[in-house]
């Protein structure tokens, strides 16, 4: 691991190791120093610069031979409601979100461990184990929001979005995969534009979208969206 230097954040980069997404594939990771700390505004301004929050890790992708990963974010005052999002919404409103500041419950876990266990059992996330769950998911910045999505009482997704000057960025969802005609992943990134509307601001960041990734293309559906490509975020209507 070698450090790179910038006037105002200290960085560090990995060195190469598997990509998570492409087969035979090596990438290379940069993440902000973990000893600074960090405050709502200079989360804000790494986001709108490409990084993301992994746990405690802010980071982007440094690869010196691929820029498959593209940051992307949607300008939700402009969102197209087209009409598999309507019959998604509609499909889905008998769900109740309840929005909690702490995520340490025996039962988003559970569930949790079930979406990855379904989702991701070929992945290094599986198998999901608690220290991996606090790592993940229960650390969290002051504006983190916990949003759990009730049906009949009984827990079906859970979504955590951090809370930024200019909007929210999605940081992970899961949701019970015996409920497939649902389509819980969607429901989560519609509502959460509609928070991001409602808090009074504009774009809700939804991390990378991976060129020939066939799992990240459902990103570039939401429309109109903009994407990070050489330091300009540039618009896809």
């Amino acid at each position: 691991m070698r450090q790179t230097t910038s006037r105002r954040l200290r960085l560090f980069r990995t060195g190469p190791h598997p990509c998570s997404y492409k087969d035979e594939q090596l990438a290379s990771t940069v993440f902000i120093d973990p000893s600074l700390p960090m405050d709502r505004h200079i989360y804000s301004r790494l986001t709108e610069n490409g990084f993301r929050r992994s746990g405690a890790h802010f980071y982007r992708p440094d690869c010196e031979n691929c820029g498959a990963c593209i940051p992307l974010r949607i300008p939700v005052a402009d969102f197209e409601w087209r009409r598999r999002y309507k019959r998604i919404w509609q499909a889905n409103k008998d769900l109740i979100a309840v929005e909690d500041d702490l995520i340490d419950d025996d039962e988003s876990f559970a569930l949790y461990r079930k979406y990855i266990a379904a989702r991701h059992g070929d992945g290094d996330m599986y198998p999901a184990t608690r220290e991996q769950y606090h790592a993940f998911i229960r650390t969290a910045t002051p504006d983190t929001l916990f949003v759990k999505f009730m049906l009949d009482g009984e827990l079906a997704a859970v979504c955590v979005a951090d809370l930024l000057d200019q909007g929210l960025s999605a940081v992970y969802t899961w949701f019970d995969p015996d409920l497939p005609r649902r389509s819980l992943g969607t429901y989560s990134i519609i509502w959460q534009i509609r928070r991001t509307l409602a808090a009074g601001l504009p774009y809700l960041f939804l991390g990378y979208w991976i060129r020939n990734c066939p799992k990240m293309d459902y990103k570039k559906d939401f429309r109109p969206v903009e994407l990070l490509l050489d330091g300009k975020w540039v618009r896809l209507n």
